[in-house]
């Protein structure tokens, strides 16, 4: 019986290791923002409140979004999400954020479709054609910029840049395993 019971837990421990190397890669990779100047930036939703207003983590991505086309890195800001169970558009939230803090309605173009990653990175890609922008800047969570990317470029967008909101929560605990298994899935499909 202990002879069984050793390679479970050699397989288990390999397992963790390996996963726990993945994640970091996730949050390294994150945490480094990358590039220079980019035709766009595409800011991905999250939490809208249901007063309306945007969550923590919606705010950290709409403030990086400020911060980089304000320093003049993006031309332009494409916001990105759905309508979530609270009944609010998260794309328009985003964009009226964005325009109360003096970015041009004209330099936001809004995607109320983009309820998943991939929907958002479809989107993007149609977006991007329409007004012969070549490159893009991620704008999301530090955990979500692998798995953004690479959406991104799977539908044929050049990332050239990422920008990490600046925030950390408890729930990043839950969110950096959960996008191990996100950017696997996104891998294989």
């Amino acid at each position: 019986m202990l002879k069984l019971r050793k390679p479970i837990v050699i397989g288990l421990a390999v397992f963790l290791a390996i996963y726990a190397a993945l994640s970091l890669a996730i949050v390294v990779d994150g945490l480094t923002d990358r590039g220079g100047r980019s035709d766009v930036a595409i800011v991905l939703g999250s939490k809208v409140y249901p007063s309306g207003r945007a969550s923590p983590s919606l705010r950290a991505r709409l403030d990086r979004a400020l911060d980089v086309y304000r320093t003049g890195r993006v031309r332009a800001v494409i916001v990105s999400g759905g309508t979530g169970v609270e009944g609010f558009d998260e794309a328009q939230v985003m964009k009226a954020y964005l325009m109360a803090r003096g970015v041009p309605d004209q330099a936001i173009l809004q995607d109320s479709a983009g309820v998943t990653t991939r929907a958002t990175a479809r989107n993007s890609a149609v977006l991007m054609r329409r007004h012969g922008w070549r490159t893009a800047m991620v704008v999301t969570q530090y955990f979500h910029v692998s798995r953004t990317t690479l959406a991104l470029r799977q539908a044929g967008v050049s990332v050239n840049a990422t920008a990490h909101a600046r925030l950390f929560e408890l729930r990043d605990l839950y969110s950096i395993p959960r996008e191990v298994v996100g950017y696997g899935v996104y891998l294989v499909r």
